[in-house]
């Protein structure tokens, strides 16, 4: 049976809070299996009142709890669970005072007043008050103060802490949701202390959290110094001190996984923290998967992007129009294709088009109508004998029509925004960036016809700067330098990089292409891109790509990516199977700290994260410092496999870090599995934020690079 993915289990815990937190007779499995992609109200089980009735309720949210939720239930999940209408607490609301509230906010200061507030003025008949983490215990009592000042206790239900401050994208990927400048405050000289000092907190109480949700213990490894390391300390001490001090602790419930309990470090998974400078590249670097086109090109946030369409396919002139889209679990063909190279998804686009229309004409032959629209329409001509089943057929297929339209308006606008700024162009030279000289580069550019977009030459150029074995000196960079400026790119970020290129060019272990890329001219592939784009767009209107497909997207197979991994693969690598990971990758990790929450050995007090700054052990300017000897691992400790990892990065995550570890998760599954008895792996990914490039460059790099001036 195949163990529950993070999305799974956070679903879980937020179905049983809709349920005003009793657990509901029947789990939910709505959520996993594909096939309940109609549309319908989901098959929930609401908590019944004295009469039978379900009990409606109000879900009041911050703005955490909101992201918390729309990540992974749409408004038909709330109402299955009888949440009749959600409002964000910081809104204007009016009285319903029939109705119970259910809050779902971080345990903060303002958060609780507002709450107060609300049970002064009798919104609502009773409070149900769920926090996101463990409210502090100063705080509590200042909220119980203020509640018995108030005389409204009796309105207050249930107060539970939830351990859900985490927001997940995907299946096994998360993200603190902790805004975009974690990367510039932990590098910045200008960052305050204070501001530190939470932020690390902050980490810690949302990667808690993470453990809690997947009822596990982890084996903590991170590298020395810097902001991992501080997180690893503190996180250690968190559990350590929360089963020691917890009779009944989160990690002995009913229904979490033995393998929390269990003494076996083997049996538990391994919770991985690196800082980003580890690896700048992926979260700069321009990728060719489904998933990682869609968070760069159409700037994906909370699985939501807006994208432009025609108002109507066949008349251009009627002009166009903004249509936000979810993409979400229940989405066979994102389920199914966010991995995948994206040539091969316009191939399953015009693959699934064809098998809709042959199940459409087949069910429509059978009841005797012409199309699904005489079905709906008492056409009297229909079979009444298969006319129930192919009723009951419909909305599962509107719904798969309408999912497959979908994607081809993001698959038409993602080949426009390939075609104008040439991704294609900038995909294929990173594929073999080392191989690049300086006189390529230049070259390169100095060409104005190379894309309309000058960040994504300034992106090409730092992955080159901070891969390449030349030497750049200053004369070269004030040439390169120029030829940005000249293209119309902010340089400003540059003057950060400088500094951080010898920091990475230590840990970076980026792997050349196992075969050398294919070329293919840029001519052909346009011509395809453009082709495609035509009939894509066609296909709405005529239900047809033709029988050319294979032949227009014969330039693109060209760019199908090579297996390579990454660096934090490698590292995921040497740290999970020792055994099959290269010397070189065993190398970097071989110093790695080795954290056992489970084990005697006591950690000591941490001092405060801002007092590591001081040491500037990294050598960039505000970074924070080693706080002195950690836990040396032992060479069995080293050498110890994993079957199932938890990857953090500090200061901002990438969609090509994801889509990597995974395709190395599943490849090294499939090549263990034909041994007998071969581990099946699994790598859940996250960070304090998943950032695009652009935000990356110009919000954070940008930044760094101005205050380094």
């Amino acid at each position: 049976m195949q163990s529950q993915s993070l999305r799974d289990r956070q679903v879980a815990s937020l179905e049983k809070i809709l349920n005003l937190n009793h657990a509901s007779p029947e789990p939910s499995t709505v959520h996993h299996d594909p096939s309940a992609a109609n549309g319908l109200i989901p098959n929930a089980t609401p908590i019944l009142n004295a009469d039978g009735d379900p009990i409606w309720k109000v879900l009041v949210f911050d703005n955490l709890g909101r992201d918390v939720i729309s990540s992974v239930l749409r408004v038909n999940d709330l109402r299955g669970w009888g949440v009749t209408i959600h409002l964000n607490l910081s809104s204007p609301r009016h009285p319903i005072p029939d109705v119970p509230a259910l809050y779902l906010v971080e345990p903060t200061a303002a958060n609780l007043t507002l709450i107060t507030q609300d049970l002064s003025k009798n919104l609502y008949s009773e409070a149900y008050i769920n926090f996101l983490s463990s409210i502090p215990r100063p705080l509590m009592e200042d909220f119980a103060a203020q509640i018995a000042e108030a005389g409204t206790a009796e309105n207050i239900s249930q107060v539970y802490d939830q351990y859900l401050n985490f927001i997940v994208a995907e299946p096994d990927l998360f993200s603190l949701g902790l805004g975009k400048e974690t990367y510039w405050a932990l590098n910045s000289a200008n960052a305050k202390d204070e501001e530190i000092d939470i932020l690390v907190e902050r980490i810690v109480s949302g990667l808690f959290s993470v453990a809690v949700t997947m009822g596990v213990i982890p084996i903590i490894r991170c590298p020395r110094g810097g902001a991992a390391e501080m997180i690893a300390a503190k996180l250690d001490r968190k559990l350590r001190d929360h089963i020691l001090n917890s009779k009944d602790n989160l990690f002995s419930n009913q229904g979490q996984r033995s393998s929390a309990t269990s003494g076996t470090p083997s049996s538990r998974p391994v919770l991985v923290i690196v800082d980003r400078n580890v690896d700048l590249i992926p979260m700069l670097s321009h990728s060719w998967t489904y998933q990682s086109l869609v968070h760069d090109v159409l700037k994906m946030h909370l699985n939501r992007i807006t994208i432009e369409t025609p108002i109507e396919e066949d008349n251009p002139s009627k002009g166009r129009t903004k249509k936000a889209y979810d993409l979400t679990s229940k989405d066979f063909f994102w389920s199914r294709n966010a991995g995948v190279p994206f040539p091969q998804v316009a191939e399953d686009i015009d693959t699934e088009l064809t098998k809709y229309k042959d199940d459409a004409n087949d069910i429509t032959q059978k009841a005797g109508a012409s199309s699904l629209e005489d079905l709906q329409n008492d056409n009297p001509n229909t079979s009444a004998q298969h006319l129930k089943a192919a009723i009951t057929l419909l909305p599962a297929l509107r719904e798969r029509k309408a999912t497959l339209d979908m994607h081809m308006n993001i698959a038409t606008a993602l080949l426009k925004g390939i075609k104008d700024r040439q991704l294609d162009n900038f995909f294929q030279i990173e594929e073999s960036i080392t191989k690049q000289t300086k006189a390529m580069m230049l070259e390169l550019l100095n060409d104005a016809a190379k894309g309309n977009e000058p960040l994504d030459k300034l992106r090409l150029f730092i992955i080159w700067f901070l891969s390449t074995e030349q030497e750049v000196s200053r004369t070269d960079m004030e040439r390169f330098e120029e030829a940005l400026t000249k293209a119309g790119a902010d340089t400003t970020a540059l003057v950060y990089v400088k500094k951080v290129r010898e920091v990475t060019r230590m840990t970076m272990m980026t792997s050349a292409p196992t075969q050398p890329a294919q070329q293919s001219t840029g001519g052909e592939l346009f011509r395809g891109f453009s082709s495609i784009s035509n009939r894509l767009t066609d296909r709405l209107a005529s239900g047809a790509l033709g029988t050319n497909f294979e032949n227009l997207i014969s330039g693109v197979k060209n760019f199908l990516p090579v297996n390579k991994d990454i660096t934090i693969t490698k590292i995921v690598e040497s740290l999970m199977d020792p055994t099959s990971a290269s010397s070189s990758a065993i190398a970097k990790t071989e110093d790695y700290l080795y954290f056992d929450p489970r084990s005697a050995n006591a950690r000591g007090t941490m001092p405060a994260p801002s007092q590591a700054r001081q040491q500037q052990a990294s050598g960039i300017p505000g970074a924070l410092g080693s706080l002195g000897p950690g836990t040396q691992a032992s060479f069995g400790q080293r050498r110890q496999g994993f079957s199932e990892a938890i990857v953090f990065t500090v200061g901002g995550g990438s969609m090509d870090e994801y889509g990597n570890l995974q395709d190395w998760a599943k490849r090294t599954s499939a090549a263990s599995g034909t041994v007998a008895g071969g581990p099946k792996r699994r790598v859940v990914y996250g960070s304090t934020e998943i950032v695009n490039a652009e935000d990356f460059v110009v919000g954070e790099l940008a930044r760094l690079g101005r205050e380094d001036k």
